[in-house]
């Protein structure tokens, strides 16, 4: 739930930031590409922080090399980030198609988590439910993010 309240948290202040006279944000879509660069940044860190272990625990059993798995993928999400902040639309595509393709292929660590119980920080990962909108809001937020809706 973190990476959704921090993208929520940071659009709201990079619209406030681009009405308040930053022209640069004075716009939806940078705004919104601000909001997922940041929301992958903080999602990215749990992937060598104190997460990491949790994260390593959600790969799925029928996976190889579970701890290499979680580091590419944080690697993917770092570069996502910075390719879809670059003021360079074919760059910030690749990215946005790219993380859409990501977000994809992790959902089933998502729903192995969630039918396992497993936590995440001590606190119980989000339930499909809860999880299927957010990963599609995500998706969404990364897609509407590209230079296709810019």
């Amino acid at each position: 739930m973190a990476p959704f309240i921090a993208f929520v948290f940071s659009f709201l202040v990079f619209r406030v930031i681009g009405l308040l006279g930053w022209s640069y944000f004075d716009n939806w879509h940078f705004s919104l590409a601000g909001a997922v660069t940041i929301m992958l940044l903080l999602a990215a860190s749990a992937h060598w922080g104190k997460r990491r272990k949790d994260l390593i625990r959600m790969v799925p059993p029928k996976f190889p090399n579970k701890e290499g798995i979680v580091t590419f993928t944080g690697l993917l999400e770092i570069a996502g980030a910075i390719g879809i902040s670059l003021p360079v639309p074919a760059i910030a595509l690749a990215a946005s198609i790219g993380l859409t393709l990501l977000l994809i292929a992790m959902f089933p660590a998502n729903v192995y988590a969630a039918r396992e119980n497993l936590t995440m920080g001590g606190k119980p990962v989000p339930k499909l439910m809860i999880r299927l909108p957010l990963q599609l809001v995500f998706i969404g937020s990364v897609l509407l993010a590209s230079p296709m809706f810019g």
